[in-house]
């Protein structure tokens, strides 16, 4: 069986919801949806300021299982409004612009919660 290692942030939701924030296997790591909330527990205001967030996060989680960004091959993005696409595209292309993964944006009524506009999972190959 391969080896599966877990990867904490320490958000409060993981044990509560039975989840990693990320999961190594072999060479795959697998990053769970993650919001923009800072270390402080505040929302940053906006589409592009949370997107921002949620990849600075993600960059977190892959540096703790030994990758960066550039081993991203894809990720999906969950908006509760399409028609900010510049804003995340903004976001998304500042951190993905030369590496470009393979990727999604979907419209979603609502996230965990109201003051999230912007949710972003990723899976990156070492």
């Amino acid at each position: 069986m391969t080896e599966r290692r877990l990867i904490s942030s320490g958000s409060k939701w993981e044990p509560m919801l039975g989840y990693s924030r990320a999961v190594v296997v072999g060479k795959t790591i697998h990053v769970s949806g993650t919001v923009g909330v800072n270390a402080d527990g505040t929302i940053p205001e906006g589409m592009y300021a949370q997107a921002k967030r949620s990849l600075e996060i993600i960059g977190a989680a892959l540096a703790q299982a030994g990758a960066g960004m550039e081993h991203v091959v894809r990720t999906r993005i969950y908006v509760t409004d399409v028609s900010k696409f510049e804003d995340i595209a903004k976001a998304h292309g500042e951190v993905f612009g030369t590496i470009r993964p393979a990727t999604v944006i979907l419209e979603v009524a609502k996230l965990v919660d109201a003051a999230f506009v912007v949710e972003i999972e990723a899976e990156a190959v070492l």
